[in-house]
């Protein structure tokens, strides 16, 4: 992965390979900017010339995909875990704050007038994914320098998906430009899984629920996906699934990313007006063409531009948010053995965010591996891994490391970044 550099006055050049990079630091002609991604910036004038930087952002409700290139060159990939928990910890916060009128605590009067809405308001759990959105296509661009924007906001055009019959000048080629856009919709909301025998790794079609010779219309909500082993002429027959489908007129399940992507899209063309847009469907299709695997990454690789790739590696970086506050000082159900009266209750110690010279998400390494630290004890402190799990004493249960143990790597805000290897 190459190391991302600035000059003296703080602006971005050409990022370089991680053996310059030591080389520059080692001998004092650089220092390092940020750790994550890994920067640095130089201590003395250079020739600053540039090339052209492609930046290639794969749009998602769950993952964004991060990639740079230039002239078919791989500079950076990764991507990015967003949140969903938003809404879940606001009905939790809710129901915290309803609840709090009948039991023994302070009271809290009902409010009615202080709930207003200005301007294009969204929901909490939208505008939290897309505020991180903008921040991360912000951030990788101010990293580049002369960067051109490539933006992928969506598999397929759903207002054609909705209404076949809508007409305007973008969409004089057909529907969604053309079967592809279609068809994919209906594996991604499938979840590219044959709906009879639930395999994922087999060639895929769709099928009609309700038979054309039937009635039956082109609406994705009339087609499922199934694969070519389950397609057959005897499920087509009366007692094969098919039959039973069309009898019973089988419901397909919602698709829920439209939405939350169909919002996105307004707000990408009016924040970035100079970003090229794609769609998913042409990115299937250019990635297979160059030969790579189904990942977000990747994909942002393929709406970069690139054609062909020259050069590229392995490592990639997983960007993945950490909520370091749980600011509710009551709980739902009272902890045992507890001293004060719930109608004094102070912040509980999970909350605390600082404990002997060690804070939250810290990365530190203990018992040879590396990990983030997730909470403190009165003596202790809890520690995950890059994959999630705990890092405990060998041959012991409990999830408590001794603060002693704890060996420093670095500070981290609000996000764990984690570099991996390409399967």
């Amino acid at each position: 992965m190459r190391v991302f550099v600035f000059n003296m006055r703080g602006e971005p050049l050409m990022p370089c390979t991680q053996r310059k990079a030591r080389l520059l630091l080692k001998a004092g002609k650089a220092k390092i900017y940020k750790y994550n991604p890994f920067t640095i910036q130089l201590k003395y004038a250079t020739g600053e010339t540039k090339q052209e930087c492609h930046v290639g952002i794969d749009t998602g409700s769950k993952y964004i995909g991060l990639a740079v290139t230039s002239e078919n060159k791989v500079l950076f990939k990764g991507e990015v875990e967003l949140r969903q928990d938003v809404k879940s910890k606001i009905d939790t916060k809710r129901i915290y704050r309803r609840s709090r009128r009948n039991r023994k605590t302070r009271y809290r009067r009902c409010r009615f007038l202080n709930r207003k809405r200005f301007g294009k308001w969204l929901p909490p759990s939208l505008q939290n994914r897309i505020n991180h959105t903008f921040k991360w296509i912000d951030k990788l661009c101010s990293f580049i320098p002369e960067s051109i924007l490539h933006i992928e906001v969506g598999k397929f055009d759903i207002a054609k998906m909705i209404n076949p019959e809508v007409h305007s000048v973008d969409y004089s080629q057909g529907q969604t430009y053309g079967y592809q856009g279609e068809r994919y919709f209906i594996f991604a909301r499938d979840n590219y899984t044959c709906q009879v025998c639930g395999e994922r790794n087999k060639p895929l079609q769709t099928h009609h629920i309700i038979y054309v010779s039937n009635g039956g219309t082109n609406r994705v909500d009339n087609q499922i996906t199934v694969c070519k082993e389950c397609h057959t002429s005897t499920n087509h027959k009366n007692g094969g699934i098919f039959y039973k489908w069309q009898k019973e007129h089988k419901k397909v399940k919602q698709y829920k990313a439209p939405p939350f992507m169909n919002v996105l899209r307004q707000q990408i063309l009016n924040q970035y007006p100079q970003a090229l847009i794609t769609y998913g469907f042409e990115t299937t299709i250019k990635r297979k063409n160059i030969g790579l695997e189904k990942t977000h990454y990747n994909d942002a690789i393929v709406i970069s531009g690139v054609s062909t790739i020259s050069e590229n590696f392995h490592e990639w970086l997983l960007i993945r948010q950490f909520r370091k506050k749980k600011r509710s000082l009551h709980e739902g159900v009272p902890r045992k053995g507890r001293k004060e009266p719930n109608r004094i209750q102070k912040r509980n110690s999970k909350n605390t965010p600082y404990y002997r010279g060690f804070y939250l998400n810290d990365k530190v390494s203990v018992f040879g591996k590396s990990g983030y630290i997730t909470g403190f004890t009165n003596s202790g402190a809890y520690v995950k891994g890059v994959d999630g799990e705990y890092i405990v004493l060998p041959n012991k249960s409990y999830k408590r490391v001794n603060i002693a143990s704890l060996k420093f790597i670095c500070h981290n805000n609000n996000w764990q970044y984690i570099t991996k290897n390409a399967v």
